[in-house]
């Protein structure tokens, strides 16, 4: 469960890396790596770090990016064109066009899927017949 920093006034709410990990079901490595690559950016108290409500949404934006194939540079390149203040017009242009490709290279694998499939079963039809005559 998210605490909040104490004293604070809009009493943000903050994340420990555990937290984080179980609710996205990821491992604390995977969470410093994005960390490392400069995708989050916890604030450190000794030891522990500490997420905010943006390196959360951040964090889920980073997996659904990752789930549908997008490399981390174009998650980065995403992300970095976000503008709190802004209309983020750039932002959302980018994504579509990024979207349309990534889902055109996705039905093209899927298409090869398909066609390798295809053959297998036939192949394995092939095989059960000669194994049936076979006895």
């Amino acid at each position: 469960m998210a605490e909040t920093i104490e004293g604070a006034a809009d009493a943000e709410p903050i994340y420990r890396i555990g937290e984080l990990a179980s609710e996205f079901d990821i491992t604390l490595r995977t969470l410093r790596f994005y960390e490392d690559k400069g995708l989050v950016e916890p604030r450190r108290v000794g030891n522990t770090r500490l997420y905010s409500r943006r390196d959360r949404a951040r964090l889920k934006l980073i997996l659904l990016g990752k789930r549908v194939g997008f490399s981390l540079n174009d998650i980065s390149d995403l992300l970095d064109l976000y503008d709190p203040a802004g209309d983020n017009r750039l932002q959302l242009e980018r994504a579509e066009a990024k979207g349309i490709e990534q889902l055109a290279r996705l039905r093209q694998e899927r298409a090869s899927l398909d066609a390798a499939i295809a053959e297998l079963d036939d192949t394995l039809a092939t095989v059960r017949a000669q194994l049936a005559e076979r006895g």
